[in-house]
């Protein structure tokens, strides 16, 4: 069936392969933005865990307008604020260069935060340690569905493409940063158990996001330097039926041009591959390194989850 729709996708007209991924990236916006609310609400909020970023700052602010002011403000409304905020300060400074994705996760997540939150059971009540591993892996499934769908939810991204031209520091880094200031201020407010906690969470939150995006590493990317690439190449070819690549390289050391072989396997196939190159040439450099995603033959196909 599904490579049935990417036939039928592939003669379609460009416009309309751009309005089919359109839907399906909006569908698949939804589902992730819906699983991160119910694992804020379900998880985190309730055990007062800020998980960074301006959900993070909203549940600081509830729980203080709560325990001093005996005021609830939904975390929610909350977030859109904070959003808007950031959204018109964006705008202001840097010209409309949020699309309509941005916009479309900062609202969709703050009602969806606010709605399912009277449905949502307080899990993980008696262990914050099990509430921080299920909250940090169920929002960042969520999350990585939003960004692979190549949508976002604002907060703190907007908060480092704002600051990245101001500061000497990359996008990665400020939003660790706006992430240490939310944890700051929640060891302030919440104590710096729950701070600590949270801290957790967002680490948890991002391996999970990393996971969901590149996928587990399930093949292997091999740098052979040998004597015999022409021999190494050939084995690799006709006994593991898998593609190889010649790389002119140079060493530094003897400054002798040499041919470096690069292929790719799975998992399965490396013991084979280091028993095959030891067979050729015991005396080669082998360099192993992890691949998340390999695309083209013989692997998955280009374009098979856009």
């Amino acid at each position: 069936m599904a490579a049935e729709v990417r036939r039928a996708l592939s003669r379609a007209t460009p416009s309309a392969v751009l309005q089919s991924r359109r839907v399906r990236d909006y569908a698949l916006m939804t589902v992730g933005i819906l699983v991160t609310a119910w694992g804020l609400d379900a998880f985190l909020i309730p055990n007062k865990l800020a998980a960074g970023g301006v959900s993070g700052l909203a549940t600081v602010f509830y729980y203080l307008f709560q325990d001093k002011f005996g005021i609830s403000v939904p975390i929610g409304m909350q977030m859109l604020v904070m959003n808007g905020i950031l959204l018109v300060i964006g705008v202001s400074l840097r010209g409309w260069r949020y699309g309509a994705r941005t916009v479309y996760g900062m609202v969709a997540l703050s009602v969806a935060v606010d709605v399912l939150a009277p449905f949502t059971p307080h899990l993980a009540a008696d262990d914050r340690l099990l509430a921080v591993l299920y909250g940090g892996v169920v929002t960042g499934i969520g999350m990585g569905l939003v960004f692979k769908a190549r949508g976002n939810t604002g907060g703190t991204d907007v908060v480092a493409q704002l600051l990245v031209e101001r500061v000497n520091l990359g996008i990665g880094q400020l939003m660790l940063l706006a992430d240490a200031v939310v944890t700051l201020v929640a060891a302030i407010v919440l104590g710096p158990d729950l701070a600590l906690y949270g801290a957790v969470a967002v680490f948890v939150m991002g391996a999970v996001i990393d996971v969901v995006q590149e996928g587990l590493s399930v093949e292997k990317a091999a740098f052979i330097i040998c004597d015999e690439p022409g021999r190494v190449a050939d084995a690799v070819l006709h006994q593991l039926g898998r593609g190889a690549t010649g790389i002119m390289a140079r060493g530094l050391y003897s400054a002798e041009p040499r041919e470096m072989v690069f292929t790719v396997v799975s998992r399965r196939e490396i013991d084979a591959l280091k028993a095959l190159v030891h067979a050729v040439d015991p005396k080669a450099f082998v360099v192993i390194a992890d691949v998340h995603e390999a695309l083209g033959e013989g692997f998955k196909e280009i374009g098979a989850d856009l």
